[in-house]
């Protein structure tokens, strides 16, 4: 073996137990409240608010968990793909985001406003997102600024506040700066306006709609 060949072959058998030691998290199921994960191989068990092994449960959003691991936030969804951390920056595909519709023909992606767990629905005829007033106390939306406005919704003129939301999130695409629009009364969802979906190229087939980020 040449002395070219030992220094690659021992570059390669140094590099490799490195990328398998990066640390790894996967989530495998739900049990009520409770989380199962897969740290490095190990079982491990959470609910909301607890925290072991360098992982902890932030909160819920239907199947999809976020969770802070290695000092990163993250979105796991259960039998996803394991996240493992210095894996590189998200691939380009990450710029587009792929909804299924659910019953009754709507897209309600789970995602995030703020760095907060949210329900959303695609609403191509609203102006901006929309959320209750409630949802926004939740996200501890700071309304003490916001302008007021008036909706026209099918019950007559509403009342609301105008508000930019810092970060909105759908699967692995954020946007920043988005405005909003919040409603007196509670709301099933928050209607996913077109203050986000301007800024993507829409295109929908049958019964899947594919947002790539402009």
């Amino acid at each position: 073996m040449s002395a070219r060949a030992r220094t690659l072959l021992v570059a390669l058998l140094l590099a490799g137990p490195a990328a398998a030691q990066a640390p790894g998290v996967a989530l495998s199921g739900r049990m009520g409240e409770r989380a199962l994960f897969v740290v490095d191989g190990q079982a491990l068990t959470l609910r909301p608010g607890e925290r072991r092994a360098g992982l902890a449960l932030l909160g819920w959003n239907g199947d999809d968990a976020e969770v802070e691991f290695g000092g990163q936030r993250l979105w796991l969804r259960v039998g996803g793909a394991p996240v493992r951390l210095g894996a590189g920056p998200p691939p380009a595909a990450s710029r587009e985001i792929v909804l299924s519709a659910g019953p009754g023909g709507h897209f309600t992606p789970g995602g995030a406003i703020n760095g907060r767990p949210v329900r959303f629905m695609v609403d191509t005829g609203a102006t901006l997102v929309a959320l209750g007033r409630d949802e926004a106390t939740r996200l501890g939306l700071d309304l003490s600024g916001a302008r007021a406005g008036i909706s026209q919704t099918a019950n007559g003129p509403v009342p609301v506040q105008v508000v930019v939301l810092d970060r909105v999130r759908v699967g692995e695409v954020e946007v920043t700066q988005v405005g909003a629009v919040v409603m007196p009364q509670p709301m099933p969802y928050v209607l996913l306006g077109n203050s986000f979906l301007a800024r993507f190229q829409m295109r929908r087939d049958n019964d899947v709609m594919r947002l790539q980020l402009r």
